[in-house]
């Protein structure tokens, strides 16, 4: 027993021995540990327990997130309609010429025999104590599309009327079409007449009406408005409703007008203060910023009043002295109103926003001034020690002045490489000289294409000459050019003809070839125009824009509130085309968004627009709250730091437009209409705000066109690129491509005629064709024009051009 414990087992030669860990140059997490012995920085330890964090408390985090967010839901939801916030704002859109929308808001105001109504310059108030809400109504005329999208960019709830026949016409499609691009709130589509048709086929009527809802509101039921019961479940509707967040409004403050009044300056004839009441929407509104009146500009305020809320919740019971009597305050007394007006705030002169939109360019700016003394002395001392590097020994005869010295070359600048000269003997040279012999008896030979005609069919008209006299001839013609030109642009892009009575070198002398458009360099803040002297630009614009939206700045009046905002310098002409009828909002700006920049949007041609609409013409945009004419340059919309240039809006793709125009920060929507001769107005495009960079580089492309002459194998001669020999010569380092996929480069000129001699890097085929693409950076004109008066007269398209439903969609 004792020999059998005392034995112990010996491991032999052939034990297994492990590799140790190879841990590199640097130390393992074990040695560090041992170096360390426990001691933790405090940096090091406040991330490892955030890196630390378990699975439950992440759980109580996302729930904590997930809480704060449904509160915040549940407080905007409370502050709409209540008596601490805002009426609920309901604009009534007809989208049919049937409907009557006077019908439509009776049957809501007289549903509820529990409810007040009050009138307001236009606006209706509803109180409705049975859901604890009050509402406010905006009639709005049928084919006003201004109004309509002024109403709806404001608006809690968009109350869509639609027509037994068919939903909605022309107008009322292309109209919500435009309510969907700019930005829908939550929305109630409701109908009237549905009870007066016969019981079989209400049901069948509701049906299509459902079907053809479905289109454009895939999540909405058709709710019918013909009895009071009908009035209370639509209204319930409204109150009950999840409001919809629209992020541009969200971010700045903005006020429906329920009474506007004009005191003239006693100082000026042209101008006075404006003052708008309302309810403040959004986010608060300081007294030092600036106030956006939609076709008139920017504007800066004098003063904002708190004044006693016109349509209150539960109306307060006011005494009277004298006879000891209870009146009912129902905010019909004006003189009571302003007694009891508060101001808020009056702007500061030394924190007001500057309405400076552009910089005023210094012309003295880029001179150079005189050297003084020292910068001379310093150049001279700096040539000398040039020079005298530069000096070097050479033999010349006696008596040689130093002039001379210069024209006389040693013999070591006489050799010449043998490799250079051995060349002249080819036999591709000797083809290429037999060539340009028989070029004049070639040239007689070729003839250009017959340009394709197309023959037309037209159907006969009774009266033909009255049909004539409400034709406009010019503008045929014109519309006509314009259709040929884009036609010839879409078979041959940016194909360009180089003309014989000009030289190449001179008509294209601002163009530049570009090895790769992708990958080549070019400088942004290369040969800019004057206009970019006066606009603005950010260092880093999303940064600038995150912090702008997220800040929170002076805080005069609060959302919710009844305020009186004073406007200063507003002209005359504003009061002059004024309409009570149609709803005036005004949006207050955030910082820098009264500053001129180059403006990009990406915009989608809308398709009843069949007119080509050609880069740098005249259009009419309106971005969130702005309105206004400007001429866009068209570019596509691709990665990179160079986009080619686009001569037309495109039909299928996505295009940006670039203008110079205020800077305003997105998400905002963008709607584009082109104004006509005869002063209506075509829906263009709809798209979004990209941002403001003037450093976007949009590049025009010219491709010049050859065709080859004689081929031998990778060599072949050009013709019809050029058309002189110096031409050429300058062109030479350009690289030429086929629309075959060849590639080559220019070898040297033949003859004096414009044919050269080309190296590829295949055999060309003979109905190929040579091209040499040329590149010009494009910027846009200074056309911003914020003065628009007038409202957008849509002109309807055609009915081939809508889409129309047919028996087979509805079922």
């Amino acid at each position: 027993m004792a020999a059998d414990s005392a034995h112990s087992h010996r491991s032999g030669s052939l034990k297994q021995k492990n590799k140790t860990h190879k841990t590199g140059r640097h130390r393992s997490k074990g040695a560090i540990d041992n170096e360390l012995k426990g001691r933790v920085s405090a940096k090091m330890a406040s991330k490892r327990m955030r890196r630390e964090v378990k699975k439950a408390d992440r759980r109580h985090q996302a729930k904590q997130h997930l809480m704060k967010k449904r509160e915040e839901a549940v407080m905007r939801k409370r502050n709409i309609g209540t008596s601490t916030g805002a009426p609920q704002l309901v604009a009534i859109v007809p989208l049919s010429e049937e409907i009557d929308i006077n019908k439509v808001k009776s049957q809501l105001i007289s549903c509820d025999e529990s409810s007040t109504v009050t009138d307001q310059n236009g606006l209706t108030n509803l109180n409705v104590p049975r859901f604890k809400t009050r509402m406010t109504f905006m009639s709005l005329p049928y084919g006003n599309l201004t109004a309509i999208l002024d109403a709806c960019r404001v608006a809690d709830t968009v109350l869509c009327v639609m027509s037994l026949d068919g939903a909605w016409d022309t107008f009322g499609d292309l109209c919500l079409t435009c309510i969907f691009a700019q930005g829908l709130p939550a929305n109630v589509c409701v109908v009237q007449g549905l009870a007066n048709l016969p019981t079989k086929k209400q049901m069948e009527a509701k049906k299509k009406l459902q079907k053809l809802l479905d289109k454009r509101f895939p999540d909405k039921k058709v709710q019918p408005l013909d009895s009071n019961q009908d009035g209370i479940m639509v209204l319930r509707q409204i109150s009950n409703q999840k409001p919809r967040d629209i992020m541009y409004r969200n971010h700045r403050p903005h006020l429906l007008a329920r009474h506007v009044t004009f005191d003239p300056d006693p100082q000026s004839t042209v101008a006075g203060t404006l003052k708008v009441s309302g309810f403040l929407r959004g986010c608060p509104l300081s007294v030092n910023g600036l106030i956006n009146l939609p076709g008139y500009g920017d504007f800066q305020m004098s003063q904002i009043d708190l004044s006693p809320d016109p349509c209150p919740l539960n109306p307060k019971v006011r005494k009277q002295k004298k006879e000891n009597s209870m009146q009912v305050d129902d905010g019909n007394d004006m003189n009571a109103m302003e007694e009891d007006v508060k101001v808020l705030g009056k702007a500061d002169p030394a924190l007001q926003t500057s309405l400076q939109a552009e910089v005023i360019p210094d012309p003295m700016e880029g001179e150079q001034t005189w050297p003084t003394e020292e910068e001379i002395a310093e150049a001279e001392a700096l040539q000398k020690t040039v020079l005298e590097k530069r000096k070097f020994k050479k033999k010349v005869p006696k008596g040689t002045s130093e002039y001379q010295a210069a024209w006389i070359v040693d013999d070591s600048e006489h050799e010449v490489d043998s490799e250079e000269s051995e060349g002249s003997g080819d036999e591709m040279d000797e083809e290429f000289a037999a060539m340009e012999d028989s070029e004049e008896d070639s040239d007689d030979d070729e003839d250009d294409d017959a340009i394709e005609t197309e023959t037309m069919t037209m159907t006969e008209i009774d009266d033909d000459a009255k049909y004539d006299e409400q034709m406009d001839i010019e503008a045929e013609k014109s519309m006509f050019e314009k259709y040929k030109a884009e036609r010839l642009h879409v078979q041959f892009p940016d194909e360009v003809d180089t003309p014989m009575d000009v030289s190449a070198r001179v008509r294209f002398q601002k163009f530049r070839g570009l090895k790769s458009f992708r990958t080549s360099t070019w400088d942004p803040k290369e040969n800019l125009p004057s206009d970019y002297a006066r606009i603005f630009q950010f260092q880093n614009f999303a940064r600038t824009k995150k912090r702008i939206l997220n800040e929170t700045g002076e805080e005069t009046a609060l959302p919710g509130w009844y305020v009186t905002v004073h406007i200063t310098n507003v002209p005359r002409i504003f009061m002059d085309n004024f309409d009570v009828k149609k709803p005036l909002v005004i949006f207050g700006l955030l910082q820098y968004e009264q500053k001129m920049s180059v403006v990009h949007f990406a915009l989608k041609k809308h398709h009843t627009c069949k007119e080509p609409i050609k880069s740098k013409d005249m259009l009419v945009f309106q971005v969130g709250c702005r309105r206004f004419y400007a001429g866009a340059v068209f570019s596509q919309h691709t990665l990179g730091d160079k986009q080619k240039y686009e001569k037309y809006l495109s039909k299928d793709d996505v295009t940006v437009a670039s203008v110079f125009a205020p800077v305003t920060f997105p998400p905002a929507a963008v709607l584009v209409f082109k104004e006509n001769s005869d002063g209506t107005h075509t829906f263009v495009a709809m798209g979004s705000l990209l941002g403001a960079n003037p450093d976007r580089i949009v590049a025009k492309r010219s491709v010049l066109s050859g065709h080859p002459f004689k081929i031998n194998k990778k060599k072949s001669v050009v013709r019809y690129m050029f058309f002189n020999r110096e031409d050429i010569l300058w062109f030479k380092p350009v690289e030429l491509h086929t629309k075959w996929g060849r590639r080559g480069h220019i070898k040297e000129p033949i003859g004096t005629h414009g044919h050269m001699k080309c190296v590829f890097d295949g055999q060309l085929k003979s109905q190929d064709t040579v091209l040499m693409n040329l590149y010009k950076r494009v910027f846009p004109k200074w056309t911003y024009d914020a003065f628009m008066s007038t409202d957008i007269n849509l002109q309807l398209p055609s009915q081939d051009d809508c889409y129309e439903y047919s028996d087979e969609d509805m079922e």
